[in-house]
């Protein structure tokens, strides 16, 4: 098994199309030897405040609108989480107990928030994840959380998502972001981008035509 480190928050919406991109990619590779290992990098503490409702809410329209018309199904502003931390625990905890516990938990806490409309800083939205991937989460796996950002400081990790596989890296490999005059976000998918990325982890990855 071969794992490909990703350094993100839960309440990225880059991140969300960015390791949905990967998935998708790994589906049509067929390469089930392939994991994500998803690395807390926990914008509220590295900004000294939370995300900004709003700002995610413009985020999340511009992606929808320019890249991903199939993601963001069911955002809904009203249940924004006021805080990433206890769902970053809760993944932490879940690759305690396997790499495969932990990229299933990573990817459904963000669905929950980005498709489903859950508040994921809810106790209640939290234990229902929990007790579907039979993990739990401790004080302990607060301080991992706050290991792995000093962790991809050390390492420098420019942002969320930053993808790492062996001597290969890359920021959000799957986007191409710019600001407009207008001051809004301009996205465009880089499938090639990804694939050369993956190409240097996976000499088996085939190129895309």
């Amino acid at each position: 098994m071969t794992l490909i480190e990703v350094y993100a928050d839960v309440w990225c919406p880059f991140a969300h199309v960015g390791l949905h991109t990967v998935v998708d990619r790994r589906r049509q590779l067929e390469r089930k030897d392939i994991l994500l290992r998803i690395r807390a990098w926990p914008l509220e503490l590295i900004n000294g405040a939370p995300l900004d409702p709003a700002t995610t809410k413009e985020h999340v329209n511009e992606l929808r609108a320019q890249v991903a018309p199939d993601l963001f199904a069911d955002f809904d502003l009203d249940h924004f989480p006021h805080t990433s931390l206890p769902a970053l625990a809760l993944a932490a905890a879940a690759y305690r107990e396997s790499d495969h516990a932990g990229e299933a938990v990573s990817l459904a806490l963000r669905d929950a928030l980005f498709e489903k409309g859950q508040d994921i800083s809810n106790p209640g939205v939290l234990a229902l994840i929990a007790e579907e991937y039979g993990v739990a989460s401790g004080p302990e796996d607060i301080e991992a959380v706050v290991a792995e950002w000093h962790q991809g400081q050390s390492r420098g990790v420019r942002g969320s998502p930053h993808f790492i596989c062996g001597s290969a890296e890359a920021f959000c490999p799957s986007l191409d972001i710019s600001k407009g005059r207008d001051g809004h976000l301009q996205v465009r998918r880089n499938t090639q981008a990804l694939d050369e990325f993956l190409q240097v982890c996976f000499p088996l990855v085939k190129r895309r035509p």
